[in-house]
């Protein structure tokens, strides 16, 4: 479990806000240039051969993660 799964996780709101900048932390290493160029990025993970599934760590805490890019900030809803 990654440090953003496990926060996404214990978060009792539906909805979450971080930072580009807080992902990272939780993370524990950058986000990759594609992830501040492209919203599709979020939103369909790249196949395995591509490196890590980011996106594993917030569909496996129950979250969509809806980006906007220009404020570098993530919302991540829980879905049900």
């Amino acid at each position: 479990m990654t440090g953003l799964q496990k926060y996404l996780t214990t978060r009792f709101a539906d909805t979450v806000v971080l930072t580009f900048a807080q992902i990272e932390d939780l993370l524990g290493s950058p986000l990759p240039d594609e992830a501040r160029l492209s919203a599709a990025w979020w939103t369909a993970p790249p196949p395995a051969a591509e490196g890590p599934n980011y996106s594993n760590s917030w569909t496996l805490a129950s979250r969509g993660a809806v980006p906007n890019l220009s404020a570098r900030i993530v919302v991540f809803d829980r879905v049900t």
